[in-house]
């Protein structure tokens, strides 16, 4: 062997730390593949620090799934012949030490696109190469890179459908990489945390609901996409609007924590597709992945313009009058507000840790436009009870139903509660599972339960004021206003 190769074998050598974040999974990893394929030691790692995440540190919610998942992780490291380590701290200190404890020399990781993080990868890269460690990062959260698609200027698209368009003509993504069936152990593991130290789980308990649907983990995440049956993905763009029904996957969690890849999902969807032949499934898939486009265009949009999780993409909505309620915004977080499908729609997102898509557009609407409430508050309560809480996702729906984002709602297009609770819950199922003080009022009443006469209230053992709210707003009047706030940020 020439002294070259023994030298270019020689920087090669040593274990790979895979720092684990937004990827807690081991199938379609690329940052895991890559670390096992070089043949030696593997040491996974986790580390927490919320102050890392600045104003957006994960929330409630996003703790107590993120407890789950981890303790999902190191049992299927374990059965690969790995484990888990767990550390608390800086994560520049923190990989730093673990490269002095371990002789490693290689560290690999997937990217995330939050502006908190691409700031802080670049400085941990930046000074880790110093210290000679081989860094190298890949991508395991996207179809495709937000650097990578651009509009016919040469520009970040801000409009869905012609980025949708770029994608079905351009993107193909990569074929998702099996799980490793086993890593290589170091031959003495680093100290690690307990995962009861990150102190993740709520106390007191306010979980149960959340326990009671979710199984967080890469375990739970196949489950729930193979149980998406094709029956399912075929009614899709019929069902998916109605919350009393499971018209929709309900996988966003499991992608924003990446227990499962969206490659994975687009290339099993597309092979489902390919090898039967049901009516309307052609249809439903792609309704359903372009879904997972527009995932993409959340974080091309958050990429771009990392400013937007704190201010609006349109500037001229940063004048905007919002007004300060502290007792509507209470209100509306309670789900007391007086309008059925608002209120169900927040004691569902409380209960459980999520809500249906339609209904999170109603609720945005009647906050921000209903309540003249800046819909930052709103942003800020569901990125605490949302188990699915997720930067890009959650600027993009907050912008969208402000008026103020990217490819947004105008803000003159006012959503009325009764009319969507009428038009997608016409028979009160999903009205009267998560308000039950009102489920014997007959279907005429439901939806509008101050219209309902005296004798109908009674009957339905309902007495507005006491057992439900009155109406905090009338919509006719908050529509009124809301117009006219906005006519003050108008050009002339």
């Amino acid at each position: 062997m020439s002294e070259s190769t023994k030298a270019s074998k020689t920087a090669t050598t040593g274990a790979a730390i895979v720092w684990f974040r937004n990827d807690l999974r081991l199938r379609d990893n690329p940052a895991l593949r890559a670390a096992n394929d070089r043949g030696e030691p593997v040491i996974p790692v986790f580390i927490w620090d919320s102050d890392s995440e600045g104003a957006w540190a994960p929330g409630g919610a996003s703790k107590w799934w993120l407890h789950r998942s981890l303790a999902s992780l190191a049992e299927s490291l374990e059965k690969a012949g790995s484990r888990l380590i767990l550390r608390k701290g800086e994560p520049l200190d923190v990989l730093r030490s673990l490269a002095k404890e371990t002789g490693a020399t290689h560290l690999f990781w997937n990217r995330r696109y939050e502006p908190a993080a691409v700031e802080r990868n670049k400085k941990i890269k930046a000074k880790l190469a110093k210290d000679g460690l081989t860094v190298k990062s890949f991508n395991g959260a996207l179809l495709a890179e937000p650097w990578e698609i651009a509009n016919k200027a040469g520009k970040p698209f801000q409009v869905f459908t012609p980025m949708y368009r770029h994608y079905q003509a351009t993107v193909e993504p990569a074929e998702p990489l099996p799980a490793p069936r086993s890593l290589a152990a170091p031959s003495r593991w680093p100290s690690s945390s307990k995962l009861s130290d990150f102190n993740l789980e709520p106390v007191p308990d306010w979980a149960g609901g959340l326990r009671e649907m979710w199984e967080p983990g890469e375990k739970g995440a196949m489950a729930r996409f193979n149980g998406f049956e094709p029956e399912a993905i075929a009614e899709y763009p019929d069902q998916r609007d109605f919350p009393a029904v499971r018209g929709t996957s309900t996988l966003s969690p499991h992608l924003h924590f990446g227990e499962i890849s969206p490659r994975l999902v687009w290339h099993q969807t597309q092979e489902t597709v390919a090898t039967q032949s049901k009516s309307g499934l052609n249809r439903g898939a792609e309704g359903w992945l372009r879904q997972l486009v527009w995932r993409e265009f959340a974080h091309h949009l958050l990429y771009h313009f990392p400013h937007t999780p704190e201010a609006p993409l349109r500037e001229e909505f940063g004048a905007f009058p919002w007004l300060e309620d502290d007792e509507g915004l209470r209100a509306w977080q309670k789900g007391r507000t007086g309008y059925p499908i608002v209120d169900a729609g927040m004691r569902e997102l409380w209960h459980t840790g999520w809500m249906h898509n339609r209904v999170r557009m109603i609720v945005g609407s009647f906050l921000v436009k209903d309540l003249l409430i800046h819909w930052i508050e709103g942003a800020r309560w569901f990125w605490d009870t949302l188990v699915d809480a997720d930067l890009a996702n959650n600027t993009l729906g907050w912008q969208w139903v402000g008026g103020c984002g990217a490819d947004a709602a105008p803000y003159f297009r006012i959503f009325n509660p009764i009319l969507q609770s009428k038009k997608f819950d016409p028979d009160g199922v999903y009205l009267r599972r998560w308000i039950p003080e009102l489920a014997k009022l007959p279907d005429a009443a439901l939806h509008a339960p101050w219209e309902a006469d005296s004798i109908t209230l009674k009957a339905a053992g309902v007495h507005l004021g006491k057992t439900y709210p009155r109406p905090i707003v009338d919509h006719g009047e908050a529509r009124d206003r809301a117009l006219e706030a906005l006519s003050a940020i108008r050009k002339p």
